[in-house]
């Protein structure tokens, strides 16, 4: 089980797991309600995340919590990355609240803009055992925001040592593992950890 209702990390998660040959269905997929996010952190809601899916499924469940950390804002929006975006999930408008801030702190040069994704990943079994682990990937934001790919904050973001945002690479490049591709993203780098420990 993927314990996620969100179509695009869906997408991501499925295409990590596929190399494997781990066919997973998804909490949003059986209707099954989402639990409230109470953590202090990105593992605390993964957890509570992949928790509730095994409990519910009897399967084992993988889930997600992942943000984006703005320096400048004080680590915001961090946790509540995706309530910044309200219930319909609009993004521009989350993006177009983190520009605000940032003008209102002056951060207008690229050294003031400097940000990081991460990503908790946990995988929960039905007897209770967990597995955990974290990504990361720093970078700069810019604006306007550049491309229409992925999701999330990811048009604002762009990667150190790239020249594309993450709105603008084909998803290969984004997060794809190798030898096809780097696990350039907060996800695929956090996946490569949990694939070493669980999927050998």
């Amino acid at each position: 089980m993927i314990a996620t209702h969100n179509p695009g990390k869906l997408a991501e998660m499925r295409e990590l797991l596929t190399p494997y040959g781990v066919d997973a269905l998804s909490a949003g997929e059986l209707g099954l309600k989402e639990p409230e996010e109470t953590g202090t952190s990105f593992g605390d809601n993964a957890r509570i995340k992949a928790q509730s899916v095994a409990e519910a499924t009897d399967l084992p469940a993988f889930a997600d919590d992942s943000g984006l950390v703005v320096d400048a804002l004080d680590g915001e929006p961090g946790i509540y990355s995706a309530r910044w975006a309200g219930p319909d999930k609009d993004f521009a408008r989350a993006m177009r609240m983190i520009e605000d801030k940032l003008h209102g702190r002056g951060a207008l040069s690229p050294d003031r803009r400097k940000a990081h994704f991460i990503s908790a990943l946990c995988v929960a079994w039905p007897d209770g055992h967990l597995e955990q682990f974290e990504g990361r990937v720093d970078g700069v934001l810019v604006w306007p925001p550049r491309g229409d790919k992925g999701f999330g904050y990811d048009p604002m973001f762009l990667p150190d040592g790239h020249k594309r945002t993450f709105g603008e690479m084909a998803s290969e490049e984004k997060h794809g593992l190798p030898p096809r591709g780097r696990g350039l993203s907060h996800r695929a780098r956090a996946f490569l950890e949990l694939a070493e420990a669980c999927l050998g």
